[in-house]
């Protein structure tokens, strides 16, 4: 594996903020709700979207994970 730096930096910035809150994923959250409750930037909440069982696009049915149970094949057969 290639060390990044970037990735490696990330990484860093990621275990200090952990650290922050001895690694309570709930004291994590609720500083991330708390530093958006407090920003001027504006926050966008969708309503989830539902899944139908006919989508608009037709997909070729090579492309759908799955298909004949191979997640690796992409081409149809010949």
């Amino acid at each position: 594996m290639i060390d990044d730096p970037i990735v490696e930096e990330v990484r860093s910035h990621r275990q200090a903020h952990a650290a922050r809150y001895n690694y309570d994923i709930e004291a994590i959250f609720g500083a991330l709700l708390e530093r958006e409750k407090n920003s001027s930037r504006p926050v966008v909440n969708r309503p989830p979207r539902r899944i139908t069982e006919n989508p608009k696009v037709d997909i070729p049915p090579q492309f759908v994970l799955g298909h004949n149970s191979s997640l690796s094949r992409i081409a149809p057969e010949e």
